[in-house]
Protein backbone atom coordinates (compact mmCIF):
# COMPACT_ATOMS: atom_id res chain seq x y z
CA UNK A 1 0.00 0.00 0.00
CA UNK A 2 1.21 3.52 -0.82
CA UNK A 3 0.90 6.64 1.29
CA UNK A 4 -2.25 7.61 -0.63
CA UNK A 5 -4.22 4.59 0.58
CA UNK A 6 -3.13 4.99 4.21
CA UNK A 7 -4.68 8.45 4.79
CA UNK A 8 -7.31 7.82 7.50
CA UNK A 9 -9.17 11.05 6.62
CA UNK A 10 -10.18 9.93 3.10
CA UNK A 11 -13.87 10.32 2.30
CA UNK A 12 -16.11 8.91 -0.44
CA UNK A 13 -16.44 10.97 -3.62
CA UNK A 14 -19.85 12.40 -2.68
CA UNK A 15 -18.25 14.11 0.35
CA UNK A 16 -15.24 15.69 -1.40
CA UNK A 17 -15.22 19.50 -1.35
CA UNK A 18 -12.80 22.32 -2.14
CA UNK A 19 -11.42 23.42 1.22
CA UNK A 20 -9.03 26.24 0.28
CA UNK A 21 -8.17 28.38 -2.74
CA UNK A 22 -5.34 30.88 -2.19
CA UNK A 23 -4.24 33.19 -5.01
CA UNK A 24 -1.05 35.25 -5.03
CA UNK A 25 0.12 37.28 -8.04
CA UNK A 26 3.80 36.82 -8.85
CA UNK A 27 5.98 39.98 -8.88
CA UNK A 28 6.02 39.88 -12.72
CA UNK A 29 2.19 40.40 -12.55
CA UNK A 30 1.71 38.04 -15.53
CA UNK A 31 1.43 34.86 -13.47
CA UNK A 32 -0.50 33.82 -10.38
CA UNK A 33 0.42 31.23 -7.77
CA UNK A 34 -2.46 29.00 -6.68
CA UNK A 35 -2.72 26.84 -3.60
CA UNK A 36 -5.74 24.54 -3.80
CA UNK A 37 -6.70 22.11 -1.10
CA UNK A 38 -9.55 19.59 -1.31
CA UNK A 39 -10.90 17.05 1.15
CA UNK A 40 -8.71 13.91 1.28
CA UNK A 41 -10.45 11.47 -1.05
CA UNK A 42 -10.91 7.81 -1.88
CA UNK A 43 -11.60 8.41 -5.59
CA UNK A 44 -9.45 10.93 -7.48
CA UNK A 45 -11.38 14.09 -8.52
CA UNK A 46 -10.99 16.42 -11.49
CA UNK A 47 -10.51 20.18 -11.21
CA UNK A 48 -11.10 23.00 -13.66
CA UNK A 49 -9.44 26.31 -12.75
CA UNK A 50 -10.56 29.36 -14.74
CA UNK A 51 -9.34 32.95 -14.32
CA UNK A 52 -11.49 35.75 -15.77
CA UNK A 53 -10.88 39.48 -16.08
CA UNK A 54 -13.33 42.24 -15.11
CA UNK A 55 -15.06 41.92 -18.51
CA UNK A 56 -15.58 38.18 -17.81
CA UNK A 57 -13.10 37.11 -20.52
CA UNK A 58 -11.13 33.94 -19.80
CA UNK A 59 -7.47 34.89 -19.33
CA UNK A 60 -6.24 31.51 -18.07
CA UNK A 61 -7.61 28.00 -17.75
CA UNK A 62 -6.22 24.74 -16.42
CA UNK A 63 -7.63 21.22 -16.18
CA UNK A 64 -6.41 18.74 -13.60
CA UNK A 65 -7.59 15.22 -14.37
CA UNK A 66 -7.82 12.69 -11.53
CA UNK A 67 -5.36 14.41 -9.21
CA UNK A 68 -3.49 12.14 -6.83
CA UNK A 69 -2.99 14.91 -4.24
CA UNK A 70 -5.46 16.74 -2.07
CA UNK A 71 -3.05 19.65 -1.43
CA UNK A 72 -1.86 21.21 -4.71
CA UNK A 73 0.11 24.19 -6.00
CA UNK A 74 0.00 25.62 -9.53
CA UNK A 75 1.22 28.55 -11.59
CA UNK A 76 -1.20 30.06 -14.10
CA UNK A 77 -0.23 32.56 -16.79
CA UNK A 78 -2.52 35.52 -17.49
CA UNK A 79 -2.88 35.66 -21.27
CA UNK A 80 -4.29 38.18 -23.71
CA UNK A 81 -3.95 41.21 -21.44
CA UNK A 82 -1.74 44.18 -22.35
CA UNK A 83 -1.53 45.43 -18.77
CA UNK A 84 -2.42 42.73 -16.22
CA UNK A 85 -3.32 45.22 -13.47
CA UNK A 86 -6.91 44.91 -12.35
CA UNK A 87 -9.54 42.76 -10.72
CA UNK A 88 -10.03 39.10 -11.61
CA UNK A 89 -11.99 36.09 -10.45
CA UNK A 90 -10.79 32.52 -10.23
CA UNK A 91 -13.37 29.74 -10.41
CA UNK A 92 -12.29 26.38 -9.03
CA UNK A 93 -14.64 23.58 -10.10
CA UNK A 94 -14.36 20.08 -8.63
CA UNK A 95 -16.13 17.27 -10.45
CA UNK A 96 -16.13 13.56 -11.11
CA UNK A 97 -18.27 12.36 -14.01
CA UNK A 98 -19.63 15.70 -15.21
CA UNK A 99 -19.06 19.41 -14.62
CA UNK A 100 -22.81 20.01 -14.96
CA UNK A 101 -23.55 20.19 -12.12
CA UNK A 102 -20.15 20.24 -10.42
CA UNK A 103 -19.50 18.41 -7.17
CA UNK A 104 -18.24 21.69 -5.67
CA UNK A 105 -17.28 25.13 -6.92
CA UNK A 106 -15.64 28.20 -5.38
CA UNK A 107 -15.22 31.65 -6.93
CA UNK A 108 -12.48 33.84 -5.45
CA UNK A 109 -11.68 37.43 -6.37
CA UNK A 110 -8.10 38.64 -6.64
CA UNK A 111 -6.28 41.74 -7.78
CA UNK A 112 -3.11 42.20 -9.78
CA UNK A 113 -1.62 45.52 -8.65
CA UNK A 114 -0.46 48.25 -11.04
CA UNK A 115 3.22 48.12 -11.92
CA UNK A 116 4.07 51.24 -9.91
CA UNK A 117 2.38 49.82 -6.79
CA UNK A 118 4.93 47.00 -6.73
CA UNK A 119 7.82 49.46 -6.86
CA UNK A 120 6.42 51.67 -4.08
CA UNK A 121 5.25 48.77 -1.90
CA UNK A 122 1.57 49.80 -1.96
Amino acid sequence: MGFFELDPNRVPSDQVKIETVEITPYPDRRRIFLHVKVTPFEQRPNLLLTARDEADHIVSEMSVIETMHHDMEFTMHLRGVDDPAGLYTLTATLYYESKNPPQDEIVEAFEVPPEDAEATGQ
